[in-house]
């Protein structure tokens, strides 16, 4: 079966707003379907409709999205040990960078993703860790496993990886990062990030 394009399945994984069924529900899981909920209220609010709409409705959109994902710590662990290394104006930027690629690259692009729906299937927790478990069912009846995987910060959990089809967003950055500071620098990862973000946004305009 040929696996579904990992950008794709991001926008998804990262947004959750699909329509969606629980068969076993959580707290993790419970907190992950109020965000579906602000987000599918958002998408279908009257009041944020048509062209004129779309800076407002895109703000709540990515309110919404960030409260739900650590953004921080997931640029964290994608920079892995690199992360230690960088001084705190570093650490500054690439955290800017990181979510800003992101934000560009699959938060404005949400309102396209209609015609799957999301299955919570269960979820498992270990102490302040906990794994939501889904699939996402498309609109020819493909079953793309698709899980989260959250941490408890006070009474929240908090989204601080995706796992498509057994692969790791968090551990796919990691990789590519670390490929390109070893064969060249840190410095040429965070103009290629540049790059890639003046392309990104130059598409949206």
């Amino acid at each position: 079966m040929k696996r579904p394009c990992l950008p794709s399945m991001i926008v998804v994984g990262l947004v959750f707003l699909l329509s969606s069924q629980v068969a076993m529900a959580g707290p993790p899981t419970e907190q992950v379907k109020g965000t579906v909920d602000q987000v599918n209220q958002i998408l279908t609010d009257p009041a944020l409709k048509g062209p004129a709409k779309i800076q407002e409705r895109r703000a709540k959109l990515r309110r919404v999205i960030r409260e739900r994902f650590d953004f921080p710590e997931m640029a964290k662990r994608s920079l892995g040990i690199h992360w230690a290394k960088r001084t705190p104006r570093e650490q500054e930027e690439f955290l800017s960078l990181f979510w800003d690629l992101l934000e560009r690259s699959y938060v404005d692009k949400i309102e396209s993703y209609s015609d799957e729906k999301i299955v919570y299937v269960g979820e498992s927790i270990d102490g302040d860790f906990a794994v939501v478990r889904s699939k996402v069912v498309t609109k020819r009846g493909l079953e793309i496993p698709l899980d989260y995987r959250l941490y408890r910060k006070g009474e929240s959990w908090q989204v601080y990886d995706i796992i498509i089809e057994d692969v790791s967003m968090v551990s796919n950055y990691r990789t590519q990062f670390n490929k390109i500071i070893r064969s060249s620098s840190y410095e040429e990862l965070v103009k290629r990030m540049r790059t890639k973000l003046e392309g990104v946004t130059a598409e949206g305009l």
